[in-house]
């Protein structure tokens, strides 16, 4: 099976789990705020998924997945009507920190640019003297 049609299935599964996620009635997911699905990987016979998902609020993570782990026969249920695929896939839910991480590497970035600003007007004021 060609990769960019593997590509375009992880997309609509993405797609269609962040749609029955805002739908989903477990206090555990939709009580939390934020929930997102960030990336889809599938195997190649597509059997198996792995569902990476980021919340808003940090401290409600593994309750968040311990939510979406005890619905995951409904979603795939949910899934394989959407989506009516040969097999729908086995999904494995995954807390993803990349946007995190990202928001961190972007602070550090914008640290690291003040401080040159700061040595840059430091510099021209002792140039002046």
């Amino acid at each position: 099976m060609p990769s960019n049609r593997i590509g375009r299935i992880n997309e609509e599964i993405q797609r269609e789990l962040s749609d029955q996620l805002r739908r989903l009635k477990d206090p555990r997911v939709s009580a939390t705020g934020m929930v997102s699905i960030t990336r889809v990987d599938t195997t190649g016979d597509l059997r198996y998924a792995r569902i990476y998902v980021s919340t808003l609020d940090k401290a409600r993570e593994t309750e968040v997945l311990k939510g979406l782990k005890s619905a995951a026969g409904f979603l795939r249920r949910e899934l394989g009507r959407a989506l009516q695929l040969r097999y729908t896939p086995e999904l494995q839910f995954i807390a993803d920190d990349s946007i995190a991480h990202g928001a961190h590497i972007l602070e550090v970035l914008r640290k690291v640019e003040r401080e040159d600003e700061s040595r840059g007007s430091e510099e021209t004021e002792e140039g002046s003297c």
